[in-house]
């Protein structure tokens, strides 16, 4: 199947943000992802990040930008983050305890949706944060179904092992007990896209004096069964 449009730069510059597409790259990934020549990879990412379509990741290496998310948002495709304010309030008010949605980018989690809880002590995490991918159910969940070169490379300094993945794995959700915060305590579950790839993860977590040591046995069914629906919006979205 020939991808060539006829216009050679937007072609080369979609091949670019293609290789980026699996994750942070440097120049040679970059040339050796896309087949171009180091100059012209070069001249076309850092083009691209002029506009934000590329940005850079805190060692340097290019990623997807900022202005792709925003373009979706504002085409209406983004159905996750569309679905996910209700989802995400029903999750808090089931629970009791602030919900988050995250995404993986580059080596750190962000925020993309939140429900807070309105009142007493809470776990504030405001949409935007960007925390870390070694600690947390939430970078469990996304660390846990990824290909063994980027498993490996992310359990490297994390506060979770192998062993534990292959649990998460297992069960379907994970938690975490002090991991990222002293005193705080959190339950994921992955979401998936409709080809079964975890694109996401949903959370809640709250101080641990509420959640006990043991977060996964009062929430992991709520937080599961929030992940589905969103898992299923992605899947009813892509049927139409």
């Amino acid at each position: 199947m020939d991808n060539t449009s006829g216009v050679g730069v937007l072609d080369k510059a979609a091949l670019v943000l293609t290789a980026l597409e699996s994750g942070p790259a440097t120049l040679a990934g970059l040339v050796a992802g896309t087949g171009l020549a180091r100059p012209t990879a070069h001249r076309l990412a850092v083009a691209l990040e002029h506009h934000r379509l590329v940005a850079r990741d805190m060692q340097g290496r290019f990623v997807l930008g900022p202005r792709l998310a925003e373009l979706s948002a504002a085409a209406g495709e983004d159905r996750l983050l569309a679905t996910a304010g209700p989802v995400l309030a029903r999750l808090r008010d089931i629970t009791g305890e602030s919900a988050q949605l995250w995404r993986r980018q580059g080596e750190h989690r962000v925020c993309v949706a939140a429900a807070e809880r309105p009142s007493g002590l809470r776990d504030t995490i405001p949409v935007g944060s960007q925390l870390t991918m070694r600690a947390g159910s939430a970078a469990q969940v996304l660390l846990a179904w990824e290909d063994p070169e980027r498993m490996h490379r992310g359990l490297q300094n994390s506060a979770f092992s192998a062993a534990a993945l292959s649990g998460i794995r297992r069960r379907g959700w994970a938690q975490s007990v002090g991991e990222r915060e002293q005193g705080v305590a959190s339950v994921s579950a992955p979401v998936r896209s409709p080809g079964g790839k975890i694109i996401a993860a949903v959370s809640v977590s709250g101080p641990l004096e509420r959640l006990s040591r043991q977060p996964g046995r009062m929430h992991a069914p709520a937080v599961l069964a929030a992940a589905e629906r969103l898992s299923e919006s992605l899947r009813r979205a892509a049927a139409e």
